[in-house]
């Protein structure tokens, strides 16, 4: 018998340790909302539209970035993602106008595209086992929500010590320290002669006439908007919603002294629950039905916003939602990443699943600039919530008629 391939491969660990590199900086964006606006007196909606676009520049570069892995080599397309990433943190360092932000987060949302799920989760999936696969996507993701345990937390205490602007020169010279680990990130071997011999053109075709990819992709699009929603605006939401903390309560024991700092602890937290949520998905998805785990994941994330949103605003049900939001933060991403790998196959599951990324990365430029707009007319995120609600409902519905079975090996892409 051929022996397995091992799980802990140096392609899964320097994906990892990427992925959690970058997805730390994506995700401190929301910390700089109040201090970034307050110092040039913006409106919410005006930084909360740069950070929509550069979601939005990420779901577009993700495909791209992916196409280019597979045709210059997935090494050469991380290195420009990172060197895109940290150009578009310096020149935001230098930005004073919204419209300017706007712009240079366009090259922000391209560098987290070439550092991120799309090309990272494809090389993960390729070098690993048929049996391990699973597991492997999602200890990548997990590494990735890693990050964001301790992203928010370091911007926070950073902006203590120096300018926002200097902690995005900073943040600049960090992704591009990624870079010493890539000659450790040996891709896999190259795909047989005749999975070569099917097109990138030709797998597209396949996959959009086939019905259950255009489910996959719609339904992507609820994860993106309340990921993109609370990533942004959930740190200003509990600094302006939440009660003071109260001295001598065990928050003040552990530090978390002023709202300011619970939103970002909040926003750690859910990366830290979301660890043992990702591998528990990558555990259930090698076991069960994806496509009913995703509908689960969803109804789940439902009721857990909803439940919120109708109870009072205080640091425990904030540590509460953070918690059980977390679990199913990223829960997704490896059971739909293996969900289209195991219909149409490896040899071009990166673009596959990136087009399918940009359906979530619509959702999460609405969530953010909705949440900032919905908030500057009316004062409050409420209406934001809901509509959060809502998609998310329809999502678990959608996931529900997606037919999980390989297609036979003339169409499928591998």
């Amino acid at each position: 018998m051929k022996p397995s391939t091992p799980i802990f491969t140096p392609v899964l660990i320097v994906g990892a340790l990427i992925l959690m590199v970058s997805f730390a900086i994506r995700s401190t964006f929301g910390v700089f909302q109040i201090p970034i606006a307050e110092e040039f007196g913006w409106l919410r909606a005006e930084f909360s539209l740069a950070i929509a676009v550069q979601n939005l520049a990420w779901g577009v570069g993700q495909p791209l970035f992916a196409a280019l892995a597979e045709r210059i080599g997935d090494r050469k397309a991380i290195i420009l993602g990172a060197l895109t990433y940290a150009a578009g943190l310096v020149l935001s360092s230098f930005a004073l106008t919204p419209e300017a932000h706007q712009l240079y987060e366009i090259l922000v949302g391209f560098g987290i595209a070439g550092t991120g799920f799309g090309v990272i989760l494809a090389v993960v999936g390729r070098a690993s086992s048929d049996e391990n696969r699973s597991m492997s996507l999602a200890m990548a993701t997990a590494a990735g929500s890693s990050g964001q345990i301790f992203g928010p937390p370091v911007a926070e205490l950073l902006l203590g010590m120096m300018s926002w602007q200097m902690v995005f020169l900073c943040f600049a010279g960090i992704i591009l320290s990624v870079l010493v680990l890539l000659p450790l990130m040996r891709s896999p071997t190259p795909a047989s002669t005749a999975q070569r011999e099917q097109s990138l053109g030709e797998a597209l075709t396949a996959a959009f006439r086939d019905p259950s990819y255009t489910l996959i992709f719609v339904g992507f699009f609820s994860c993106g908007y309340q990921l993109g929603f609370i990533t942004a605006h959930f740190p200003a939401f509990v600094t302006e919603m939440c009660g003071p903390i109260a001295p001598g309560s065990m928050l003040h024991g552990m530090g978390i002294t002023t709202t300011s700092a619970l939103g970002a602890a909040a926003i750690a937290l859910i990366g830290l629950a979301n660890i043992a949520g990702t591998l528990s998905a990558g555990w259930l998805g090698k076991r069960f039905s994806k496509k009913y785990l995703l509908a689960g994941v969803y109804a789940a994330r439902t009721i857990i916003a909803a439940a919120f949103i109708m109870t009072p605003i205080t640091p425990g049900t904030v540590l509460l939602f953070s918690a059980g939001m977390g679990a199913l933060w990223l829960a997704t991403v490896p059971l739909t990443s293996g969900l289209i790998a195991h219909i149409y196959g490896l040899r071009y599951m990166g673009t596959l699943y990136s087009i399918v990324f940009f359906s979530h990365q619509l959702g999460s430029f609405l969530g953010v600039w909705l949440g900032g707009r919905l908030y500057d007319q009316h004062g409050d995120y409420t209406l934001v919530w809901w509509v959060g609600v809502g998609v998310g409902a329809f999502s678990a519905l959608v996931h529900l008629p997606v037919r999980e079975r390989v297609l036979p090996p003339t169409i499928r892409a591998a």
